[in-house]
């Protein structure tokens, strides 16, 4: 049996308190098995919230559907099981809100600036901008979920300024100031190099299908670097 249908027997099919059953169902279903449990969590996290944030803007793409898939390459066999947690999420009465602060409570490492967290609400940009653009009541609702989850305003601008499309801005997307010294800014971005690492991920119960939005992530944080290192240079 797969974690998703153990999951999902234990919910059971209610939709209108699945929050508090999916959450008890991930504390009890999988304890003792920590890296089960974080990886669980994380998924159900991105799931949930992006069913919640598809209501946001009122319209559900095909984009956004095919950025979703981009996270989770689930077993074709396990699809039905993916999209009635979905679907569950969608249709609960508890708003994004409950959602957030229930699963963020889930994340046993939590603290300002919580590197899971902030792997979740990059998922969430990624799906947001499928699009192509990210309307302004997804962008009010992803400010909230960081605000919820105890985020920085400025780690919340270095994450927006990797997903902004146009004019992006390499000093935010890396986390410094254009006053900044180029050997603090080259500490700061080998410093974010290691930290989104594949192997420091899988440590923090990241799925292997959220890879791809890592690669993403580094590629954005690359390129930021490229871009002082030239301009420096010039200089």
């Amino acid at each position: 049996m797969s974690f998703w249908e153990k999951l999902l027997n234990a919910i059971g099919s209610t939709a209108g308190n699945a929050l508090s059953a999916v959450v008890e169902a991930i504390r009890t279903v999988f304890e003792g098995d920590p890296e089960t449990r974080r990886k669980v969590a994380f998924s159900v996290a991105i799931i949930a919230l992006s069913a919640k944030m598809a209501k946001a803007d009122g319209v559900v793409t095909e984009n956004e559907v095919n950025a979703f898939r981009e996270i989770f390459e689930f077993p074709p066999d396990q699809a039905k099981n993916v999209a009635r947690l979905y679907n569950l999420a969608r249709q609960d009465v508890a708003g994004y809100e409950a959602y957030a602060e229930r699963l963020a409570s889930l994340c046993e490492t939590c603290t300002k600036n919580c590197p899971v967290l902030e792997d979740v609400l990059d998922g969430l940009f990624h799906i947001a901008k499928a699009d192509g653009l990210i309307h302004e009541k997804e962008m009010a609702f992803l400010l909230h979920v960081a605000e919820i989850f105890h985020m920085s305003e400025e780690r919340f601008e270095q994450i927006r300024a990797r997903h902004v499309s146009g004019g992006r801005d390499p000093y935010k997307v890396l986390g410094v100031s254009r006053q900044d010294d180029f050997p603090t800014i080259r500490r700061r971005y080998h410093g974010l190099v290691y930290e989104n690492h594949p192997d420091r991920l899988v440590s923090r119960g990241v799925p292997e299908e959220f890879h791809a939005i890592a690669n993403e992530r580094m590629a954005a944080l690359n390129a930021a670097y490229a871009e002082i290192e030239k301009e420096r240079r010039a200089a």
